[in-house]
């Protein structure tokens, strides 16, 4: 088992974590918010919390959703801003906003997975490699395969979410990539019916959702499903996977044991945790992973 950490990147830095929340630099701005992992004490003193932001998020206690609630914006803070991710011959933008369930539009742990995703598609011989991007939000690793040469379908179920996607693909100078609204389950179905085949297929299911005709996913009940449809979808050479989970408080066990269930024992395959670290060097974990390439 793996604890990756997230390769350095000019625009993005985890500044301090503790008190169940986390300070981070999002290109010129820094951002307070929740961060339900980090139970020990922070490392800089609350005063340097209160200079360094630019705004903080608090949840809404009357709220039912956890995670809901409002930011407070010091002066000169947009609600909007770009950063950039370069890695190797890419570049991409990624619009970044201030959203009421305390997201932004990026994970940035993932940056060690779109640099596999880059490395995957860049590795396989076929002429144009086709990626499905399932449960894909605003586009991180659909703009890496497209950026690599990858033909990319992206499917996300929530229509707002697709349009930022395509704003960062546009705001990247990339074009090509098939944009689904679709619930995720749905859609493989269909594909399998079809008898398509894919080179790579990135998986980010959350614990519950919800497909814009009401469908319901509910992680534990559908996930051992879609990983058996995705099996079938897969070419058994020359093809990569990646799979996150984020919720459920599984372990990178688990991942692991899903994906050996249907795929069976990979050569290169690998798993374990997504950590980013603070500045003074310690690592909060913020996800698992399984992944392989053959």
């Amino acid at each position: 088992m793996q604890l990756l950490t997230s390769s350095p990147w000019a625009d993005y830095e985890l500044i301090d974590a503790g008190g169940f929340e986390k300070l981070e630099r999002f290109g010129k701005y820094t951002l307070w918010r929740p961060e339900p992992q980090a139970v020990w004490r922070k490392k800089l003193p609350e005063d340097e919390w209160e200079r360094m932001h630019h705004a903080r998020f608090f949840r809404d206690k009357e709220e039912k959703a956890a995670d809901k609630g409002r930011w407070i914006l010091k002066s000169g803070m947009p609600e909007q801003w770009y950063i950039t991710y370069e890695y190797k011959k890419i570049s991409f933008r990624l619009r970044l906003g201030l959203t009421a369930f305390k997201h932004i539009g990026v994970f940035p742990e993932q940056n060690s997975n779109w640099d596999y995703i880059y490395d995957s598609v860049t590795s396989l011989e076929t002429s144009r490699c086709k990626v499905l991007n399932l449960f894909a939000y605003t586009g991180g690793a659909s703009l890496v395969a497209n950026a690599a040469g990858a033909e990319v379908v992206h499917v996300d179920s929530v229509k707002p979410v697709i349009t930022w996607a395509r704003e960062n693909m546009e705001a990247s100078s990339l074009d090509g990539i098939r944009w689904v609204v679709e619930d995720a389950l749905k859609f493989v179905r269909r594909e399998m019916k079809r008898g398509s085949a894919y080179d790579g297929i990135i998986l980010d299911p959350p614990a519950y959702g919800r497909g814009p005709q009401g469908e319901k996913w509910v992680l534990e009940e559908n996930i051992a499903e879609m990983m058996s449809l995705c099996c079938q979808l897969l070419k058994l050479q020359e093809s990569f996977l990646v799979l996150n989970l984020y919720s459920m408080g599984f372990s990178a066990v688990v991942a692991n044991n899903l994906v050996m269930d249907y795929f069976g024992t990979q050569p290169q395959l690998e798993f374990g945790e997504l950590t980013v670290s603070s500045r003074e060097g310690r690592m909060l974990p913020l996800g698992v992973f399984t992944r392989f390439r053959r």
